[in-house]
């Protein structure tokens, strides 16, 4: 109980983060990358009185903007007609799960990013979706736009307060959204990977582990900070068969065969747990299969 709606939430969130960060914002900048779920002038004005940047993927294409039409004159529309006035500024390769011409599934491949962006301007109440008196103000944002040609991907269509008036403000926003993106990527792969079934079956500190190596898995595949010099992604890759040779770095399959086995193994161990519990001891012909005469893993 206590819900009082999406927007409320979402800003109550933003506002308790930016609490937590007080201290590492007198030394760092902070931008906020949210989804079309986050596209709300309410949200976005939160994030602005607390100092702090979006990068915000578009749900609301009728949103009232005021942009630059082709003589240069400010006019009024919506989002979607501001998109006629998107200018190329930047290409960027880099590599993404993505699923190409004829393709049957998605995989891990190179592809080349084509990036547009125009200027428009916001005006919006300041007391949107919250009591207590408001000003009429106007912010300059940026609309963006990426996308990967040859792909089975959606253009991305981006909001920023962010300036982005060349090819490298332009390539800096793609990384930004591309980086949730791969979070995105890493949140699937854990779900998939880690069977729910089986999960269940495991005590809390069994849980905690495979989740933690998990994400360490994840954090490789998808480029998050984690590299094959971390001794968890290499145990991980030779649980899953990987050959350690010059230039074979360890992909998806291997990785998710090393964390399959690993459940197996817990899985394993808290099955012969609870047996010990409920009946005193392992039946002697399977505990003289073990290793130990107890028979621990």
């Amino acid at each position: 109980d206590g819900f009082l709606s999406e927007s409320l939430e979402a800003q109550q969130m933003l506002q308790t983060v930016s609490t937590a960060l007080a201290a590492a914002k007198r030394r760092m900048t902070v931008s906020w990358i949210l989804d079309s779920g986050f596209d709300d002038v309410a949200v976005w004005r939160t994030v602005w009185e607390q100092e702090e940047h979006l990068v915000c993927r578009v749900k609301h294409t009728e949103r009232l903007v005021t942009y630059q039409n082709d003589a240069g004159k400010w006019v009024e529309g919506d989002i979607k007609q501001a998109q006629k006035q998107l200018k190329l500024l930047a290409t960027a390769e880099t590599e993404m799960v993505v699923r190409r011409g004829r393709q049957r599934r998605a995989k891990r491949q190179r592809v080349r990013a084509k990036i547009k962006a125009c200027p428009i301007r916001l005006t919006y109440e300041t007391n949107v979706r919250r009591e207590g008196p408001g000003e009429t103000v106007q912010k300059n944002l940026w609309l963006v736009e990426v996308r990967l040609p040859g792909t089975q991907l959606k253009p991305w269509l981006l909001v920023t307060d962010w300036s982005v008036t060349d090819a490298d403000a332009a390539v800096r926003i793609f990384q930004m959204y591309r980086q949730r993106w791969a979070v995105e990527d890493s949140f699937h792969f854990v779900k998939d990977t880690l069977g729910w079934e089986e999960v269940q079956l495991l005590n809390m500190t069994g849980i905690r582990t495979l989740l933690a190596l998990g994400w360490v898995a994840a954090g490789f595949l998808y480029e998050l900070g984690v590299t094959l010099d971390w001794e968890e992604v290499c145990l991980l890759a030779r649980l899953g068969g990987w050959a350690e040779k010059k230039g074979n770095k360890p992909g998806k399959t291997v990785l998710t065969r090393g964390l399959r086995r690993l459940l197996d193994m817990l899985v394993t161990q808290a099955v012969l747990d609870r047996h010990r519990a409920e009946h005193g001891d392992l039946p002697q012909r399977i505990a003289s299969l073990l290793s130990s005469p107890s028979g621990e893993l």
